[in-house]
């Protein structure tokens, strides 16, 4: 059973930043695509940045030069660090995680079968 724990959310002004960690469990973690995405209310979930086991990486062009995803196999964990947050940067922040073993993948939520519950980034101006 594969276990998603985000953490590492909250409130700060624009131009701050924060770290979300990504703890994971149940599965070999380094057999998989890790991605962060988020959804703000009314809209549709986002991708944000995703990685996957060979370290390629792919964002968001929002948050190009802003953010930036990592992962630490012999922890578990996948990290995303936000920094010059902006207002709209505001949502809820999901961590997904997909089996892949080589081949193209997509930063887009139908990809990802394993999803975390959410931690909250709130940015006021």
């Amino acid at each position: 059973q594969v276990q998603l724990v985000e953490s590492g959310g909250g409130s700060v002004q624009a131009g701050g930043s924060l770290r979300l960690s990504c703890a994971a469990s149940g599965y070999t973690y380094s057999s998989y695509c890790m991605g962060w995405f988020r959804q703000a209310p009314g809209k549709e979930r986002e991708g944000v940045a995703a990685i996957d086991s060979e370290g390629s990486t792919s964002y968001a062009d929002s948050v190009k030069g802003r953010f930036t995803i990592s992962k630490d196999n012999a922890k578990n964990t996948l990290y995303l660090q936000m920094n010059s947050l902006k207002p709209e940067d505001t949502a809820m922040y999901y961590c997904a995680a997909e089996l892949w073993y080589g081949g193209v993948w997509y930063l887009v939520p139908s990809f990802f079968g394993y999803w975390g519950q959410g931690t909250q980034v709130t940015v006021s101006s």
